[in-house]
């Protein structure tokens, strides 16, 4: 069985849920496994749902299962199936990748039923491609080459993971995970020990090193929460190179066409701080973000009360100046 017939689910930058796929035959074929892995369950659970549809009567085993031939490293075949059985499993799986299956299925049902008919996607009328691939190779240009800052080029590039959901708690917690991997291999410190350990009032914009001003350059509480900020020139230049190898990474996958998930993503993290000889995070840290946060605020608090005094002066010193020209000028009259 060639290795080029799969389908991959996606959501693409205009938000919409998208199908990518090879056709072999007029038809997809893939195995309990690799619907495990497109629909994100273990493969015994689609083994169960695969059960039932036979034992229900919805398909008949004779007509969507085939085998390929036995490869020198297999006892036996494995049971293909085929986009009949795939389609039938993917409105009964209770996982991320079948809701936006489902929510794709349902798109074109729709379409159908409006219309009477059903128009094919490109990726259907060519079936020699994945334009998925394509598609994500232009956008890893696009974040490499952008002005971004680093977390947020990383971010971009785990929103183009298979599995991504803007809207999963779990995506939330993955940017803290990835961010304090990325924070600990530079500085040996995670995000809230960074601000924790060197936020300080008395210092010059309260310590923070790489602090971008906008507006009118104040200091607001929002950013002496923010962690990149304490990274002194050093750390920034280390955090620079290590995400162009990330990215460089991305693109060397998406050349390959390798279909990556966030758990993925995380490995390969691992494996880039590893061979730059940093030390891995292994653990949560021993300050919270809360304590961090209760910490800045402290510090804020005493920085606007710093700042409010020398603006005080600041007004004395100006009436002062301004009394004694005017008493010079009466004086010269």
């Amino acid at each position: 069985m060639e290795s080029d017939s799969n389908i991959l689910i996606y959501e693409g930058q205009d938000g919409k849920v998208k199908i990518d796929v090879r056709l072999q035959d007029e038809t997809v074929w893939l195995t309990q496994e690799q619907m495990a892995l497109l629909f994100g369950k273990a493969k015994s659970t689609i083994n169960e749902h695969i059960k039932n549809i036979f034992k229900e009567g919805e398909l008949g085993e004779a007509q969507v299962i085939k085998k390929f031939g036995i490869s020198e490293f297999q006892q036996k075949a494995p049971n293909y199936y085929n986009l009949d059985v795939i389609i039938s499993v993917g409105y009964r799986v209770r996982s991320q990748q079948g809701t936006q299956f489902r929510i794709w299925a349902t798109q074109r049902l729709k379409e159908y039923i409006i219309k009477g008919f059903t128009l094919n996607d490109e990726r259907f009328k060519t079936g020699s491609s994945m334009n998925y691939f394509t598609e994500l190779q232009e956008r890893i240009r696009e974040i490499r080459l952008s002005e971004r800052f680093f977390y947020q080029k990383i971010k971009d590039i785990y929103t183009t993971s298979i599995d991504y959901d803007p809207r999963n708690e779990k995506t939330v917690l993955f940017f803290k995970t990835v961010q304090n991997k990325l924070l600990w291999a530079i500085s040996q410190q995670t995000a809230a020990e960074l601000v924790y350990r060197r936020v300080d009032a008395s210092l010059p914009l309260m310590g923070m090193q790489s602090f971008d001003k906008k507006g009118n350059g104040a200091v607001t509480k929002k950013d002496v929460s923010i962690a990149k900020n304490y990274l002194d020139e050093d750390e920034m230049k280390l955090l620079g190179l290590l995400v162009e190898q990330y990215l460089a990474f991305s693109e060397t996958m998406a050349q390959q066409q390798t279909p990556m998930y966030m758990k993925d993503w995380i490995q390969r993290l691992d494996a880039i701080i590893q061979l730059n000889g940093r030390e891995l995070l292994t653990h949560a840290g021993k300050i919270s973000r809360v304590v961090a946060d209760e910490r800045a605020a402290i510090e804020y608090a005493k920085y606007r009360h710093d700042r409010k005094k020398l603006k005080r002066e600041e007004s004395l010193k100006e009436l002062e100046r301004d009394i004694k020209q005017l008493s010079q000028k009466k004086n010269e009259k």
